[in-house]
């Protein structure tokens, strides 16, 4: 078995031989994270990937990041390192139970977030991130009847802000549903001069104690441009990698969830399916080009047409 660091050499020197690009999402590994040639939000790096002349681009996130790769870049081939890498957002909603609901709703429109199957964008009008969803929303007629899913935290945050009344769907992220709110005023407590950061897909109780409300993308900007030197972070830690690498001289305090899947507390709350990625399965899937993504061309016919829809309107 080779080492770490002959992995990530090996690694990089496919990625040259084959004209291939490594996308990493904010929650992998760090060292993951390290040699990737793009780190960020799914959606971004699914269109930063399109941009590239890569032949072969590897998604190491979760399975609907791959998904989203194809629909942007179908002519390329879209490998993903572990198919059980699964989101329990995307779960939550299944496109025969969204195709059910929306036929007991006519009338409305669908707002789906960006963490959804490409069967469930192909169901939707608009997509939406974290970081464009009120931007979007507001855009949309003021009497339009709208249906929000499937993150229940996010969509409740964005009727708040937007005064909108939209119907939302009941799902949640398994990762930011955890997060304590004892621990984060235990923490406010031990670190009085530290900025409270939370991703939006937290509970409601949880925002209410964030300074700054937002995205992955959100918290990164913050911590570059705010003067502050500590930190307290709610969303999943695999984000603590990119927030140290480009704030060396801060300090990251994650959020512990309530209690881990484990049944004990630990110190930070993670995504067992972003760690299914490892540097081992991404030699292997390049080496052997496998496993690949793939989508069924009426599915994804409709699927692009709601990101377009959005990035028209963002």
């Amino acid at each position: 078995m080779l080492k770490t660091e002959e992995l990530k050499a090996e690694i990089r020197r496919m990625c040259d031989e084959k004209g291939a690009i490594i996308l990493a999402h904010y929650y992998t590994i760090g060292d993951i994270q390290d040699i990737a040639d793009f780190v960020g939000d799914s959606l971004a790096l699914a269109r930063k990937a399109a941009e590239t002349d890569a032949k072969i681009m590897v998604m190491c996130g979760v399975h609907f990041m791959a998904e989203t790769c194809k629909l942007l870049s179908p002519d390329k081939m879209v490998l993903c390192p572990d198919l059980n890498a699964g989101c329990s957002l995307a779960d939550s909603c299944k496109a025969e139970d969204l195709k059910k609901f929306k036929e007991e709703h006519p009338g409305y429109q669908v707002i789906s977030y960006v963490n959804t199957t490409a069967a469930v964008k192909a169901l939707t009008d608009v997509v939406v991130t974290s970081g464009n969803a009120k931007k979007v929303v507001d855009q949309l007629p003021k009497n339009a009847k709208l249906i929000f899913g499937p993150d229940y935290n996010l969509g409740n945050y964005i009727n708040e802000v937007t005064g909108r009344n939209m119907l939302l769907w009941n799902g949640g992220c398994h990762v930011h549903e955890r997060f304590s709110v004892e621990k984060i005023i235990e923490l406010k407590k031990q670190y009085p001069d530290a900025i409270v950061m939370a991703h939006l897909e937290c509970k409601a109780p949880v925002l209410a104690l964030a300074d700054i409300k937002g995205s992955t993308a959100d918290m990164l900007r913050e911590a570059k441009n705010n003067p502050a030197k500590q930190f307290i972070v709610a969303t999943e830690a695999g984000i603590l990698h990119e927030l140290q690498r480009t704030c060396p001289d801060k300090e990251f305090i994650p959020v512990p969830p309530e209690i881990s899947e484990s049944g004990l507390e630990c110190s930070c709350n993670e995504c067992q399916y972003m760690k299914l990625n490892t540097l081992e399965k991404v030699y292997e899937c390049l080496k052997n080009e496998s496993p690949q993504i793939e989508i069924d061309p009426e599915i994804a016919k409709d699927a692009v047409k709601p990101i377009n829809r959005m990035l028209e309107l963002s």
